[in-house]
């Protein structure tokens, strides 16, 4: 059974940093693609940062500067360090693993910025 379990979230000032790990566990993800999807109350979940194993990375144009995605492939973990928080930055945030077409979701972790 594959899982993918976000930790990290909660709650953050404005200005402030939280750092989202996503640990793996039933699959190895060395060569599949990993990212962070987010979703705020009322709108779709969009696409946050992205990493393949071997392209570079993609972020969605609101976190560009701000946020930056990694992965430590032994430890099966994919991370997002958030610096520079912005209360739009407020949602659930979704762990995402791709192997081929077939596509893994966390449960999801609140992540809330205060103004």
């Amino acid at each position: 059974q594959v899982q993918l379990v976000e930790s990290g979230g909660g709650l953050a000032q404005a200005g402030g940093s939280l750092r989202l790990s996503c640990v793996t566990s039933g699959a190895r993800f060395s060569f599949g693609g990993m990212g962070w999807y987010r979703q705020a109350p009322g709108q779709q979940r969009e696409m946050v940062a992205y990493k393949t194993s071997i392209s570079g990375k993609v972020y969605a144009d609101s976190v560009k500067g701000r946020f930056t995605i990694s992965r430590d492939n032994p430890r099966n973990t994919v991370y997002l360090q958030m610096d520079n928080l912005e209360p739009e930055d407020t949602g659930v945030y979704y762990c995402n693993g791709k192997l081929g077409r077939t596509e893994y979701w966390g449960q999801g972790i609140q992540v809330t910025v205060s103004s």
